[in-house]
């Protein structure tokens, strides 16, 4: 049965955000709030957690899992970043855009996609995401919380304790949450391509 957190989305509990921050370092499954929407989120290295994410929303091995970072700093060590794109996302960050890069050695191989070894990263505009973020001191690997079938993902904490209850270790709940995925943008080719349109405006990427 997952653990149900009832964080302040102005002013996080620390206690919370620290038994939250916890559980993730022990291996913990969470569904947690973004600027977008909701996301499962596990420790980077928790091939368990990559596991239970794939079988929850039935992922192929091309699926581009997202490494949500607290700032640039730790963006950085992920992914490789020319001078101009690096200009390109510092101005779009933080926010509701999850940017596809070219990886680093730092991301384990089963996160990569298998022919691209790309992988997405973004830097989140949430308080409760940003406050978990700086208390885990490293990034959450991250998929949007839409389960197979359905077009829009769950944004409801309560919903998601009562749909996946037996299938993740926590629920965040804060009661501000985006209901829009992340826009997409691959920069791994040197220009932008979008992906998919989201929750983040494209114009400046056009």
């Amino acid at each position: 049965m997952a653990r149900y957190y009832d964080v302040h989305p102005a002013n996080p509990q620390a206690r919370l955000i620290s038994a939250i921050a916890d559980g993730i370092r022990d291996s913990a499954l969470v569904a947690y709030p973004t600027d977008s929407c909701y996301a499962l989120g596990c420790r980077l290295g928790n091939r368990a957690g990559v596991d239970r994410i794939r079988t929850i929303r039935q992922l192929d091995d091309r699926h581009h899992f997202t490494l949500v970072c607290q700032d640039f700093a730790q963006l950085g060590r992920f992914v490789q970043i020319d001078n101009d794109v690096f200009r390109a996302i510092k101005a779009a960050t933080p926010g509701s855009y999850t940017f596809i890069l070219p990886a680093t050695r730092e991301v384990p191989r089963q996160l990569q996609h298998p022919k691209k070894k790309t992988v997405g990263v973004r830097i989140p505009d949430h308080v409760v995401t940003q406050a978990l973020l700086a208390e885990l001191g490293e990034p959450l690997l991250s998929s949007t919380l839409l389960l197979p079938g359905e077009e829009e993902p769950l944004t409801q904490g309560w919903e998601i304790k009562e749909q996946l209850d037996h299938q993740v270790d926590a629920v965040v709940d804060s009661d501000d949450c985006g209901t829009v995925p992340t826009t997409v943008i691959d920069f791994s080719g040197g220009e932008a391509e979008i992906v998919r349109r989201g929750a983040g405006d494209t114009e400046r990427f056009e």
